[in-house]
């Protein structure tokens, strides 16, 4: 897909905040440092739009990106991510929770995960959450550049059971540094939203 126009315009807390033009929303979601702001940059073919850090858990609001005017990637706080105190891991929790089980215009959640390691509680507790609100789910596993030819057999079997994968979803293996996904994930992204 050709990004012709990506821009960060709408930062929401409450559902009041959201954009009410009714253009598909494809959501992003994913532990603080699985890559998620690397994989924004690396689809829209821009260097900086979402801002990456060195310092997880910078996300704390759903942030929704307009994308060829066409429709919106939103992107959720990260989770897992310890130094965040529980009062505020809550908030985050019954907001992405609002939002995952009342818009309207959501299509499907991106969910990435880091495909060097087993998936974490936080992923599976994810997953699960997705599959029982009846969200399209693509799983993106990141970081693929990092994963030997030979183990890759191993990792994506150790992923599957862990998360109990349902087939009717779609999986891409990702990198932000070679590319490779790019094209997969742009297709199941535009199957989504065409749903």
């Amino acid at each position: 897909m050709k990004v012709t126009s990506a821009e960060l315009q709408t930062v929401a807390v409450k559902p009041e905040q959201f954009p009410t033009d009714q253009k598909p929303e494809i959501a992003l979601s994913g532990r603080s440092n699985v890559g998620k702001s690397s994989f924004i940059n690396t689809m829209l073919g821009r260097k900086a739009l979402a801002r990456t850090s060195q310092k997880p858990g910078k996300t704390q609001t759903l942030n929704f990106y307009g994308i060829n005017e066409l429709f919106y990637f939103v992107d959720v706080p990260g989770y897992g991510y310890a130094k965040v105190s529980k009062s505020e891991r809550a908030r985050w929790g019954k907001m992405m929770e609002q939002y995952f089980s009342k818009s309207e215009t959501l299509r499907g959640v991106i969910q990435l995960v880091d495909f060097r390691h087993p998936p974490s509680e936080d992923d599976v507790q994810m997953y699960e959450f997705l599959k029982y609100y009846e969200v399209p789910v693509l799983l993106v596993a990141t970081k693929m550049d990092k994963v030997k030819k030979t183990q890759v057999p191993r990792h994506m079997k150790q992923l599957k059971q862990a998360i109990d994968f349902d087939e009717n979803d779609r999986l891409v293996l990702f990198s932000s540094v070679t590319g490779q996904g790019k094209v997969e994930a742009w297709r199941n992204v535009l199957e989504l939203i065409h749903s």
